[in-house]
């Protein structure tokens, strides 16, 4: 084979086993996010929909302060069976595609670099120990009077990403703009 092609692709594999690494990474990374949120509901009326909501989806009342109508809900996430062998799916195709290139390198010792298939196993249990975590879901309702006798309500919230989403849906709450 060509001596400028074997080094090429040995750079372009590691830089892609790079990117692997830190999108492994990544998948364990905390994304919280803090929104408002308006809703046509009553204050009171509001706060009974999100703690039926969050008691729902097996989160507990962390805190309550109850004069500045703010609620702490906490909550374990767990980790998905399905992202955990995704990951190590992932990772067993970089080390095999690393090992290949590095075993048309140094081709004395080519298979041995094909062991590195059976590191990928850790990227699975990496995100596993990591992803399942306690979370908690910060919320602060307010109420504004709008024009006639109708009142709105506001939502500060501080969740995840994820949560703050189907939230969103599934209480039909409108992002202030």
């Amino acid at each position: 084979m060509d001596t400028a092609v074997l080094p090429s692709t040995f750079v372009l594999t590691l830089l892609l086993a790079v990117g692997l690494f830190f999108f492994i990474k990544a998948s364990v990374k905390d994304r919280i996010e803090q929104v408002k949120l308006a809703s046509e509901s009553a204050q009171e009326s509001l706060l009974t929909d999100l703690q039926q909501y969050f008691a729902q989806r097996a989160y507990r009342v962390a805190s309550v302060d109850a004069p500045n109508y703010k609620v702490t809900f906490e909550g374990f996430v767990r980790p998905s069976w399905f992202l955990a062998i995704f990951l190590t799916l992932l990772s067993a195709g970089g080390a095999l595609c690393l090992g290949l290139v590095l075993g048309m390198l140094v081709p004395q010792q080519g298979q041995i670099f094909l062991a590195l298939v059976l590191l990928s196993p850790l990227a699975g249990v990496f995100y596993w120990k990591k992803a399942g975590r306690s979370e908690q879901v910060s919320l602060k309702l307010e109420s504004v009077a709008e024009s006639g006798s109708q009142t709105k309500s506001l939502v500060t919230v501080r969740a995840h990403r994820d949560e703050l989403a189907a939230m969103q849906k599934a209480l039909d709450l409108k992002p202030l703009d």
